[in-house]
């Protein structure tokens, strides 16, 4: 059977990556619904608990770089099938984390068996959105880029959102935590095969593309073609990251904004639990409430980014400055989070403040599409990541030490002082800065 040649698949191939990856986001984030049972069977504390967390982080910082590394020389598609296979899998073997680390290494050593499972588990997940925006530098139109990346982005907020239904739904219809990760697992494997039917590296090798689409594709994304794109230059080296400002600073904001991220996704349950005093069976919608504002702001923010280059002509106006704008809004809301008492007002600010933090999640993305060669996006995508994502590690981390000397007043004021810095620095951004040096670059038409 032919398959259907159609002139919009490229959002088909954005739509079935942001699908992916919500699964992907649910599989890191159901362990922490799970946290009770699991830290009653093997008897953590807070601050070990925070560390099996954390553990995530630190392969999650590797596989970024090695995913967009790996899609820029070997391709998107081949990197997607190892990656997506490995972290369902590893998603599985989390139910026996910890027996797997007392087999290994004696009694009382789950917490080892965590850290070997989460370390290999976030090493898979990685390349997750190094891919994504390796795969919009390629199929999306630069008119488009920062709605298609949001289009991918939106699986963070989406994935966080459902991870509580999903989450708390199969461990009250099981009563087994072990079980959840089974059907996580099995679930990304299905997904998987579904996007590797479709999806393939450029628009030229898919038969689903029309002709007009990949000359709109093609066309367009030759009117901005920088210095450093032409064919027949060398590949920049990958030290070139550190030389370009928009890029370093572009990644302490980002690193804000995965703080606040990894923050709430990992200690929110625990909080409303201990804070509040919910049980179980209220998370699967209370833990909903402050990921519901951003499922719209992510996909408002890349819009308002393509809105705002096309009607001003400037990158620093369209991603800087309102990437800027969302995290001093972000960061007001945190101190007020850290000053309430009530649960209404704590779930409500959070919730706002999430939203704000997520807004200008495509502007991080797209500043490295322009300002990147399109030899390296995908790796400096990934580099991007990596050096982010040691907030992964440090937001889940910290808090666990943070509130147990001083309560979880200090997770919100850490929190606003993350999202201050990270403010300041996209004050400084400046995308594409080096490209126009060396020619400029037209303005898309209004």
């Amino acid at each position: 059977m032919m398959p259907v040649i159609s002139s919009r698949f490229r959002y088909t191939i954005f739509v079935m990556m942001m699908l992916l990856t919500v699964i992907n986001y649910v599989d890191r984030g159901a362990i922490a619904y799970a946290a009770s049972a699991i830290i009653g069977e093997y008897h953590l504390d807070k601050a070990q608990w925070g560390a099996v967390l954390g553990y995530f982080g630190y392969g999650y910082m590797v596989g970024a770089v090695l995913g967009g590394t790996f899609a820029d020389t070997v391709g998107a598609r081949r990197v997607w099938w190892i990656a997506g296979t490995a972290w369902s899998l590893f998603e599985i073997a989390t139910a026996y984390a910890g027996n797997i680390g007392i087999a290994l290494f004696g009694g009382g050593s789950a917490l080892v068996g965590f850290a070997m499972i989460r370390i290999l588990f976030g090493l898979s997940e990685g390349p997750a959105y190094a891919l994504l925006n390796k795969t919009v530098g390629v199929w999306a139109t630069p008119r488009e880029r920062g709605f298609a990346a949001s289009v991918g982005l939106l699986s963070t907020p989406l994935g966080a959102l459902l991870t509580a239904p999903i989450a708390v739904g199969l461990l009250t219809l099981t009563g087994d935590w072990r079980i959840m990760f089974f059907v996580l697992g099995g679930t990304g494997l299905v997904a998987l095969v579904v996007l590797m039917v479709l999806f393939t590296n450029t628009p030229e090798e898919n038969p689903r593309v029309s002709p007009a689409e990949l000359a709109e594709i093609r066309e367009a994304q030759a009117t901005v073609l920088m210095p450093e794109d032409h064919p027949d230059e060398p590949v920049p080296p990958l030290w070139s990251f550190f030389t370009n400002p928009a890029l370093v600073l572009n990644t302490i904001g980002y690193f804000a904004f995965i703080y606040v991220t990894f923050l709430l996704l990992t200690w929110t349950p625990k909080y409303l639990q201990d804070q509040f005093h919910f049980s179980l069976t209220s998370l699967w919608y209370i833990g909903m409430i402050p990921w519901t504002g951003s499922c719209f702001t992510v996909l408002i923010g890349g819009r308002l980014s393509d809105w705002l280059y096309q009607r001003t002509g400037k990158l620093y106006y369209a991603r800087s400055c309102l990437a800027a704008t969302c995290l001093l809004l972000t960061t007001v809301c945190f101190y007020f989070v850290s000053q309430a008492e009530n649960i209404v007002v704590a779930i409500a600010l959070m919730t706002v403040a999430n939203a704000m933090n997520t807004l200008p999640n495509s502007v991080y993305w797209t500043v490295v599409i322009d300002s990147a060669p399109r030899s390296r996006v995908g790796t400096f995508s990934g580099m991007m990541l990596f050096f982010a994502l040691i907030a992964s590690v440090l937001a889940p981390t910290v808090t666990g030490s943070l509130t147990m000397a001083y309560g979880y007043q200090a997770m919100f004021i850490a929190a606003g002082i993350t999202t201050a810095v990270g403010m300041t620095a996209m004050l400084f951004v400046r995308p594409g800065r080096k490209a126009a040096a060396l020619a400029p670059r037209p303005a898309y038409a209004a």
